[in-house]
């Protein structure tokens, strides 16, 4: 006999006495009552008639409560193995009267496909975890790493594998900025966007263009766009998720055009220098001359060849902070000096268009550690700009002072046109110009990019405030030289765009 029909025949004799004592309660009262009490028969049919009501009221619910033992305990048991009731209390098999044998034998199935289910859980969140067999990231086109909490890379699909040029288990465990060696075309870089991530979100997604990939072994550079999601305290660990797209040909051509406009332009250096040279020997042959337009035109060529020669500078700098070969030599130096020194060499381009420029230096300023000539580089394209956008304004202040962060902040304000907020955000892009003005006002749209890079470079910011129809003021600040580093002030440093941002001999990200 099996289980089932054992708990049956159990049921059945349990349901079959309590149905016999009933009925042996019914004729024992009618019989009782009938010669005991000498009541109408009527009355003690209507009395029995009660009791029988009253009795099988009862014995159904004893009937129900047998006949279910079983099941209640089945439903027990597997609320208690549900992954939510974990805390319920299981049933006790043992002490069942009724159904004992059926119930422990389909506790023990229950049992089994509970410890296999969990088993199958258990392997698909593994595989969920371990995402070296997911078929997806596996065969995604697209270079995929995923980082855990340390930064450190825990998973690289075959497509990064190849674009790194490395085995992907060459990839897995170690530091993402030692498998990616990234340079940033500005100091928005992946690093800093990290950091601020996982201090202020929980989720956050960024997104950068024209990144430099440095590879070894001699496989090719590239250069392609980054994207990124960030998931805080993932429970997979998969905390930072980068996908590379691929612009390397597109790139390049751009690049390859400004390395071939710079060649160019290096070429323009030698006759360019001649000719100022000799405009300086008719200005000195000129000085008493009492031809008042004479003199005025020799001012003029000599303002125009100083405005070529800032346009060749800054296009072979350009080339250099692209290709990260710029050098800095980083020399103790008074402010108020070199700020007037460098204004000197503008103050004639600005008298030919007849504006003053008014300079005024807080006293007592710190010295300042600088590459004198990158910072001239600045400080020109910074007033150049100003004389360019000054329409009829006559008047441009440049002031420097001490900031209660104890930098040495220059800023350069002109009265003229004012910039648009819609052109805000691209004032430092290379290349970019205002659409609105830049047929009536030359320029190549370097100038800010360069002068960014170097105040950069030298651990400084450079930020423009502007109202259109009331002019612009630019500001650029300086580290004194006391706040710089013994390494800093030791000499030639070379500066490179990475995912940390500028970085000063940068030699250990080197391949």
């Amino acid at each position: 006999m099996d289980h089932f029909q054992q708990t049956f025949k159990q049921i059945q004799s349990k349901t079959f006495l309590l149905v016999l004592l009933e009925n042996i309660v019914i004729i024992g009262g009618w019989y009782l009552l009938d010669s005991l009490t000498g009541l109408a028969p009527w009355f003690i049919a209507i009395i029995v008639a009660l009791a029988a009501i009253g009795l099988a009221v009862a014995v159904s619910k004893l009937a129900a409560i047998i006949s279910t033992v079983p099941l209640k305990a089945l439903w027990q048991l597997i609320v208690h193995l549900s992954p939510d009731q974990q805390s319920s209390v299981p049933p006790n098999i043992k002490g069942l009267r009724v159904g004992r044998e059926l119930v422990t034998n389909l506790a023990g199935q229950i049992y089994q496909i509970s410890s296999v289910a969990e088993g199958i859980a258990s392997a698909a969140r593994k595989d969920s975890i371990d995402m070296h067999h997911n078929f997806v990231a596996n065969n995604l086109p697209l270079p995929l790493l995923v980082l855990d909490a340390t930064e450190t890379v825990q998973f690289a699909n075959e497509a990064a594998a190849r674009y790194i040029g490395s085995p992907s288990q060459d990839l897995i465990g170690k530091n993402v900025y030692m498998v990616l060696d990234m340079s940033f075309p500005s100091n928005d870089t992946f690093d800093s966007w990290l950091k601020g991530a996982k201090q202020n979100n929980a989720t956050a997604t960024g997104a950068w263009e024209r990144v430099r990939l440095n590879v070894r072994d001699n496989h090719p550079t590239r250069l392609f766009d980054l994207a990124s999601y960030y998931n805080k305290d993932n429970a997979l660990g998969a905390e930072t998720m980068l996908v590379l797209f691929d612009h390397t040909k597109q790139y390049s051509q751009d690049e390859q055009a400004v390395s071939f406009i710079a060649l160019s332009v290096h070429e323009l250096r030698t006759p360019l220098t001649l000719l100022r040279g000799y405009i300086e020997v008719f200005e000195e042959e000129l000085a008493d001359t009492k031809d008042p337009e004479l003199a005025s035109f020799m001012q003029k060529m000599n303002a125009t060849a100083q405005q070529l020669m800032a346009f060749v500078n800054n296009i072979l700098n350009v080339a250099r902070v692209d290709a990260d070969q710029l050098q800095l030599q980083l020399h103790e130096e008074n402010w108020a000096d070199v700020l007037n020194e460098a204004i000197s060499n503008v103050a004639l381009r600005a008298k030919v268009r007849g504006i003053n420029l008014e300079c005024t230096v807080a006293p007592d300023l710190p010295t300042v550690g600088i590459d004198r000539l990158s910072i001239y580089e600045v400080i020109n394209n910074l007033v150049d700009n100003a004389i360019k956008y000054s329409g009829s304004s006559e008047v441009i202040k440049i002031e420097a002072h001490l900031t209660k962060d104890n930098m040495i902040e220059t800023t350069i304000q002109d009265y003229g046109v004012g910039i648009s907020s819609s052109v805000m955000p691209n004032l430092f892009t290379k290349f970019y110009r205002d659409h609105r003005n830049r047929a009536q006002i030359g320029g190549t749209g370097l100038g800010l990019y360069l002068s960014k890079a170097i105040v950069t470079a030298h651990g400084g910011n450079l930020s423009v405030s502007s109202k259109e129809g009331q002019g612009s003021t630019f500001g650029f600040t300086l580290q004194p030289y006391g706040a710089l580093s013994a390494e800093d002030k030791a000499g030639n440093k070379e500066i490179v765009r990475t995912a940390h941002g500028w970085i000063k001999n940068h030699s250990m990200y080197r391949r």
